[in-house]
């Protein structure tokens, strides 16, 4: 399991980009409190990423922060049915 960000902010980018995407805040918090996978983007900046079901289905979550900036901010939010693609193996 990744680190948990529980101090964060959300930037009006994110805010719009979840709501265009129907992402309620409830599922970034499950996130970001409990992430799966926690990918670094660049020095700063991390991927967290959860699987959730929705109708049956496996989606991931994914969340950009700029962990550098106190409290955090979520740069945005997205799901996807891609899981091949994003999801990291334990090697």
């Amino acid at each position: 399991m990744a680190e948990p960000v529980l101090d964060y902010v959300i930037t009006a980018h994110a805010a719009f980009e979840m709501a265009r995407r129907r992402i309620s805040e409830e599922t970034l918090r499950a996130v970001l409190a409990l992430p799966e996978q926690q990918h670094r983007v660049r020095p700063g900046h991390d991927a967290l990423q959860s699987r959730i079901n929705v109708a049956g289905r496996i989606y991931l979550v994914r969340v950009f922060v700029d962990v550098y900036r106190n409290p955090a901010e979520i740069v945005t939010v997205y799901m996807t049915s891609k899981l091949a693609k994003y999801w990291r193996l334990a090697l």
